[in-house]
C-alpha cells in the first residue's frame, strides 16, 4: 500500500485536500445563502405571510383588463377579466371594487379626487350619476392572526364636517342678527341682554377653526376568508356594513386562494435542497477532520489508515468491486458472440465450411478402420 502521510513531513498530504476542499466549499456556500437571504426581504404584492408560516397569495384573484383587441392577456391564467360587483341592500347603492389593483373599467367625475387619481380608484359607487370613490389601489396584504386584511384609502371626503360648514354659516347669520336686532330693541329703551361683538367674533373664530380641519376620506376594508369548496369560481365579494358617517366600508371576500399555503421557493433563494447540503457538508467535514485527528494522534495511524473507518470503507469498496465483475460477467452472456457453440477455426467464407467437411471425413475413416 502506498503510504500519503509520511511522519517526518511538514507538508500538507494529498489525503487531507479532501477535507479542506469541503471546508472551502462550504464557506462558500454559506456565503452565497447570506447574500441570498439578504435579497430576499422585499415582499410581492398581494401577497401576505403570517406568523406561523402560512402563505397566501391572492394574485389570481385580480381582475385584468382585457388587450386593446379584446382578447385575454397572456398572464392571465384564469384570472378574472371583470370588476367585482356587490349588493349594498339597505345602504341603497351597489359597489364596485377590485383586489389588490384599481377597478378594470376606468371611472371620471369622482367626487372630491384629483383627475391624476382616477386611474387608481379600487372601489367606488354611484349616487345619483355621481362616482364617489371608496379608496385607491393598493396591495398591502397584510395577516392578523387568522384574518387576511386588505385596506384602501384616499376616497372621496366624508363625515360631519363636509356639512358642517354650511351650518356653521347659516348659524353666524342667524347670530349676527339676533345681534342687530337686539341692539335695534335696546336703542327703543328695552332692557334685553346681548352678546358683544367679542363673543360672536370668538365663536365665529371657532367655527372658522373647525371647519378648517382636513376633511375625512371614505376607506375601504376587505377581510377575506378561506373556500375550500373544490368547484368554487371565482371568488366572491359581499358587503358588510358601514360606519355612521359614511367613511369607512366592511367588505368580505370568500375565495380558494385565501386558504393558507406553503411559500414557494424564489429563484435566487436558499432553498430546503440547499440548506440540507450546506448540513450535509459540514457533517462530513467534521467527520473527516475529526476521524483523521484521532487516528493520527491517538492511534499513531499512518497513510489511508488515517482515515475515519477505513476497514469500513475498505470493504464497502471490495464489494462494489465484486458486484461490478458479477454483473459484468452475467450480462456477457446475452451477448450474441457468446451463444451456442464457437468454432476455434472459421471463416465467413466457404472455406471454414470445406475444413469441416475434411474433418468429418477423416472421423468417419478413422471409424470404419476402427471397426474393421
Amino acid at each position: 500500500m502506498r503510504f500519503l502521510f509520511s511522519s517526518g513531513s511538514t507538508s500538507i498530504s494529498p489525503a487531507l485536500l479532501l477535507p479542506l476542499s469541503f471546508l472551502y466549499l462550504t464557506s462558500s456556500l454559506l456565503v452565497v445563502a447570506s447574500t441570498d437571504a439578504d435579497k430576499t426581504t422585499t415582499s410581492t404584492a398581494c401577497t401576505a405571510s403570517s406568523t406561523s408560516g402560512a402563505f397566501f397569495d391572492l394574485r389570481p384573484d385580480m381582475a385584468l383588463k382585457k388587450n386593446p383587441d379584446g382578447s385575454k392577456p397572456s398572464h392571465s391564467n384564469g384570472a378574472p377579466l371583470a370588476d367585482y360587483h356587490a349588493k349594498g341592500y339597505d345602504y341603497g347603492f351597489n359597489f364596485t371594487l377590485n383586489i389588490c389593483a384599481s377597478v378594470v373599467e376606468p371611472v371620471d367625475e369622482v367626487v372630491g379626487v384629483e383627475p391624476s387619481l382616477w386611474k387608481n380608484v379600487s372601489a367606488y359607487y354611484t349616487s345619483k350619476g355621481d362616482v364617489y370613490s371608496l379608496g385607491l389601489e393598493s396591495g398591502a396584504l397584510v395577516s392578523r392572526g387568522k384574518e387576511l386584511v386588505l385596506q384602501y384609502t384616499g376616497g372621496s371626503p366624508c363625515g360631519k364636517k363636509v356639512k358642517r360648514q354650511a351650518e356653521a354659516e347659516a348659524d353666524l347669520d342667524l347670530e349676527r342678527t339676533s345681534l342687530a336686532e337686539r341692539e335695534e330693541k335696546k336703542d327703543n329703551g328695552a332692557t334685553i341682554p346681548a352678546p358683544t361683538k367679542t363673543a360672536v367674533a370668538t365663536k365665529t373664530q371657532k367655527l372658522s377653526k373647525e371647519t378648517d380641519e382636513p376633511k375625512r376620506r371614505k376607506s375601504t376594508t376587505i377581510f377575506f376568508s378561506c373556500d375550500r369548496d373544490a368547484g368554487a369560481g371565482a371568488a366572491q365579494v359581499s358587503f358588510i356594513a358601514t360606519d355612521p358617517e359614511e367613511c369607512s366600508y366592511v367588505f368580505k371576500v370568500k375565495s380558494q386562494h385565501a386558504c393558507a399555503g406553503v411559500e414557494p421557493h424564489q429563484p435566487g433563494s436558499v432553498g430546503p435542497g440547499s440548506i440540507f447540503l450546506i448540513i450535509f457538508a459540514i457533517a462530513v467535514l467534521v467527520y473527516l477532520l475529526g476521524g483523521i485527528f484521532y487516528q493520527r494522534t491517538v492511534a499513531h495511524a499512518r497513510g489511508w489508515k488515517q482515515l475515519p473507518n477505513y476497514s469500513l470503507w475498505a470493504s464497502v469498496w471490495s464489494f462494489l468491486c465484486d458486484l461490478f465483475v458479477m454483473v459484468t460477467s452475467s450480462c456477457a452472456r446475452f451477448l450474441p458472440n457468446r451463444r451456442g457453440y464457437r468454432h476455434i477455426s472459421g471463416s465467413p467464407s466457404g472455406r471454414g465450411r470445406s475444413n469441416r467437411e475434411d474433418e468429418n471425413r477423416l472421423i468417419d475413416q478413422y471409424d470404419e478402420e476402427w471397426e474393421d
